[in-house]
């Protein structure tokens, strides 16, 4: 009966051991944003391209919610895509800067649409496209 009592105390002691060291790994990883400013700013940008609402809506920030319709359907008619896309984040700045373009293509016609530089901000822990950046 010794024995088992002892095989159950280890046991216990593992399983609180393994619990414990999950926690603390579950912690060190919750810390800050989960998204890159830069790459949001991009994502929302493609999304935008290609007329993707639920991603575009998912990127959004929330003061900026009630226009995630008309951000959807700015290119929404036409063909288009991004050219030549780069963003980056100076510092600990709430603005994204960008390069590149939206390329559309209006029947024959192809207009392209620079890139310029956004505002991000964080909400519950994930960065969000929140704008053109004045």
């Amino acid at each position: 009966m010794h024995k088992l009592s002892l095989l159950i105390f280890r046991r216990m002691w593992t399983f609180r051991l393994i619990a414990v060291s999950a926690l603390l790994l579950l912690a060190a990883c919750g810390g800050g944003a989960t998204s890159d400013p830069a790459d949001v700013v991009l994502r929302f940008m493609d999304a935008k391209a290609k007329a993707h609402a639920d991603t575009i809506r998912s990127l959004i920030c929330s003061e900026m919610e009630s226009a995630w319709e008309q951000q959807a359907a700015s290119f929404g008619s036409v063909e288009a895509r991004l050219e030549g896309a780069s963003c980056s984040r100076g510092g600990e700045s709430d603005v994204v800067a960008c390069a590149g373009s939206i390329v559309a293509v209006y029947g024959t016609e192809t207009t392209s649409f620079p890139l310029t530089s956004y505002r991000v901000v964080q909400e519950d822990g994930e960065w969000k496209w929140c704008g053109e950046a004045p």
